[in-house]
């Protein structure tokens, strides 16, 4: 890199700078920095100090014209003032000058009329790893050439001493300048941060160009035939999506142009706790040199036990997409012909799998439901809905009614078909019903993909309003219908109702008379 590079970050006194190493000399730099520990499969394992996750309560935009008219602001996306960033800018720079430092350079977005360039700064081998196996690598002619629109400053060793002065949430401290092009991470060395932070980015940039930004993974069949999964943590999104049979486009983000579906990452970030190579065996055998894993518990010589949640319930694994065999190699498809909303829903009352109209699925993209289960999170011991609006709420900048409305509009223009598919608990509530069965959520899916679910007769639910197939394939027919697999039936309909209940009560913020309200295409109680 050029000296005046450095320096135009306010960056002082450099020592070395590792700029866009190899995998082997990143990894090499890791265990000889004692940053990690290497696993028997060759890949290298990271604990990630007390943070194990996101601090989205330490996240903060900088309330500045013009974009300060965009952003939706309020719990989710919080202001900052342009004088505490610089300050905590200085903190920043401060932390990363008189180091040796890495600094990878990388693209978010596959399409060329939509991705963007971005620069990572930070002093820890590890992080320049993450970054690397989570974006898109640029060729060796596309680096003598880069010029980045957007630079992060990994500061996570800084923190934020005068937090309460500012009157911010902690001394931890993630802060976007959007008008300047320019993030700022203290106090939390999690990966994801930066991660996720160009993925809020992205979903800033991309719908002010009529583009959607999608919390989702994609992939694509023999026939090219586009399939998007959108899901919160846990219904199973990159599972489901990494399929033999069909090639992944991508894991988690995506965007949706003029020219069809596209990954904003070159990797995978895939949750381990309780992998199993007999279920997953495409995730458990991406695992190999290359991959970071997080927060694991590792034993022998080199042996990971993933069944062990002892550090986290969020242990995780980075790595290529290249490690999947079967992925597109350019990481792109055409305009999606099906759409599946991936819900885990532990009250057991949401059908398998069912047909939503426009309506229906601009209310549940809204909506944006699962339910969290004891062992999830610190003190949950029974079901708890929640709601995150475009199924990514956190990562939202803009009015979820912004995505909402450019993705009613994409499904108008190409046609697209828009599934429900629930893979929760079945036969009951959790600690009384079963999971649904990987095999019969798969069977499920397929009939979606191969288009046969279409050639089924259809029930509609009660109080839902759900278009249920009546058969599908080997499925048992009484688990299609949610009330029929319930032994207790009125139990069942208390517990519909009650959860109905939740939907509308969510719902209400988007009934303000500015939007288009689909309510009417949610649950009723009563009908």
């Amino acid at each position: 890199m050029k000296l005046n590079e450095l320096e135009d970050l306010g960056l002082k006194n450099v020592g070395q700078v590792f700029h866009n190493l190899s995998y082997e000399d990143l990894i090499k730099h890791e265990l000889d920095n004692g940053e990690v520990q290497q696993t028997k499969t060759g890949s290298t394992a990271v604990d990630t100090g007390i943070f194990t996750g996101r601090s989205p309560k330490d996240k903060y935009f900088v309330d500045c014209d013009p974009s300060n008219k965009y952003i939706a602001w309020g719990d989710v996306n919080k202001k900052v003032s342009a004088d505490i960033f610089a300050e905590l800018l200085v903190v920043a720079q401060e932390q990363l000058s008189n180091k040796d430092l890495y600094i990878t350079d990388v693209f978010c977005g596959s399409s060329i009329a939509s991705k963007k360039s971005v620069r990572f700064v930070s002093e820890i081998a590890w992080q320049s790893h993450f970054v690397k196996n989570m974006f898109i690598r640029p060729t060796e002619p596309e680096l003598e050439v880069f010029k980045s629109d957007f630079v992060v400053l990994n500061a996570c060793k800084a923190v934020n001493e005068k937090w309460k002065e500012h009157g911010l949430n902690s001394e931890v401290f993630v802060l976007f300048d959007v008008e300047n092009n320019i993030a700022i991470i203290g106090g939390t060395w999690y990966g994801g941060e930066m991660k996720k932070g160009i993925f809020s980015m992205m979903n800033y940039w991309l719908p002010l160009e009529g583009k959607l930004a999608m919390h989702c993974s994609a992939n694509i069949g023999e026939k090219g035939d586009t399939a998007l999964f959108f899901g919160l943590s846990g219904t199973g999104k990159t599972t489901l999506s990494t399929d033999p049979h069909r090639a992944l486009i991508g894991d988690d983000e995506h965007g949706w142009d003029n020219y069809g579906v596209f990954n904003f990452e070159g990797g995978c970030y895939a949750k381990v706790i309780n992998l199993d190579g007999k279920s997953e065996p495409e995730i458990y055998n991406a695992i190999r040199a290359n991959a970071l894993l997080e927060n694991v518990v590792m034993y022998g010589e080199g042996e990971v036990d993933y069944e062990d949640g002892s550090k986290t319930e969020n242990t995780r694994v980075s790595y290529p997409i290249e490690h999947i065999a079967n992925h597109k190699k350019d990481l792109m498809g055409g305009h999606p012909e099906n759409i599946i909303f991936l819900t885990a829903d532990a009250f057991g009352v949401l059908p398998p799998v069912s047909k939503l109209s426009k309506e229906q699925a601009m209310y549940y993209f809204l909506s944006g439901y699962t339910a969290k289960v004891a062992g999830t999170e610190r003190g949950i011991t029974e079901p708890v809905a929640t709601f995150s609006a475009c199924f990514g709420e956190a990562f939202l900048p803009l009015h979820p009614t912004v995505y909402a409305k450019l993705l009613g509009e994409k499904i108008d223009t190409h046609n697209v078909n828009v599934y429900l598919v629930n893979t929760g608990w079945t036969g009951g509530a959790y600690g009384v019903g079963k999971r649904m069965s990987i095999k019969n959520t798969r069977a499920c899916i397929n009939a979606i993909l191969d288009g046969s679910i279409q050639d089924s007769e259809f029930d509609t639910t009660k109080t839902f309003r759900l278009q249920v197939p009546k058969t599908l394939g080997d499925i048992k027919p009484e688990i299609l219908n949610p009330r029929n697999a319930w032994e207790d039936k009125e139990l069942f309909d208390t517990t519909r109702d009650n959860l109905a209940e939740m939907f509308v009560a969510n719902y209400k913020k988007y009934q303000d008379g500015e939007h288009t309200d689909y309510a009417p295409f949610g649950p009723i109680i009563g009908s």
